[in-house]
């Protein structure tokens, strides 16, 4: 118990990394609508560059791409902070998987109702705010809470660059004094905050459940 206590504060203090990475990659909630519904436009060159865009960052793995963000660009001369590479690579990477969710979700809704938007005159963007999304918000709370919670754990990738995150803390711990009681309290980190955004999208779920 005594061992337990004295590396708390260290597990925590990587937790609070875990958390502000964690934090910092939800921005790609708003981005992934945004790009979800460039996918739709009927510019052409903008939906095939969305295409190519998602067709990259979900056809190629996370680890690969904070590997390029990171020392690939160094390789050619660019170099920025290891935590600069860490929120565009998972910002990107799941503002792309968020992207189709929206997109599927979108194109789920029927058409008639944006006809029947038409003829009460409503504009495009208020047909889409107004009418269109809260239903998709509604339909895609599932999947979106899925990535959400595999945003928790991929949290522990960034290790790769040398990151002190909780799992990566854990590890250090862990050979340090030959023991894996670091890696027990560190799963107790996780499931603590998967149960947490688990609970968080059951109760987004019930409210948005009108019909009980």
């Amino acid at each position: 118990m005594d061992y337990v206590v004295s590396i708390l504060p260290q597990m925590f203090l990587g937790w609070l990394v875990t958390m502000q990475i964690f934090a910092v990659t939800l921005l790609s909630l708003p981005l992934g609508v945004i790009l979800g519904i460039a996918r739709l436009s009927k510019f052409k060159p903008l939906a095939w560059f969305m295409e190519c865009y998602v067709w990259i960052f979900r056809g190629t793995p996370l680890l690969l791409q904070l590997l390029f963000w990171y020392f690939g660009l160094m390789a050619v001369g660019v170099r920025i902070e290891r935590e600069t590479a860490v929120y565009m690579a998972f910002i990107l990477n799941y503002a792309a998987y968020l992207a189709e969710i929206f997109r599927s979700g979108i194109q789920s809704i029927d058409r008639g109702q944006y006809e029947a938007a038409d003829v009460l005159g409503l504009s495009r963007r208020q047909t889409m705010t107004q009418i269109i999304l809260p239903q998709v918000f509604k339909r895609v709370l599932p999947p979106i809470g899925n990535e959400v919670i595999n945003l928790v754990k991929d949290t522990a990738l960034v290790y790769i660059i040398a990151i002190s995150e909780l799992s990566r803390v854990a590890r250090i711990r862990a050979v340090t004094d030959d023991t894996l009681v670091p890696f027990a309290i560190a799963a107790v980190f996780y499931l603590l905050m998967t149960a947490i955004v688990q609970r968080f999208f059951k109760w987004v779920e019930a409210r948005l459940d009108y019909y009980h």
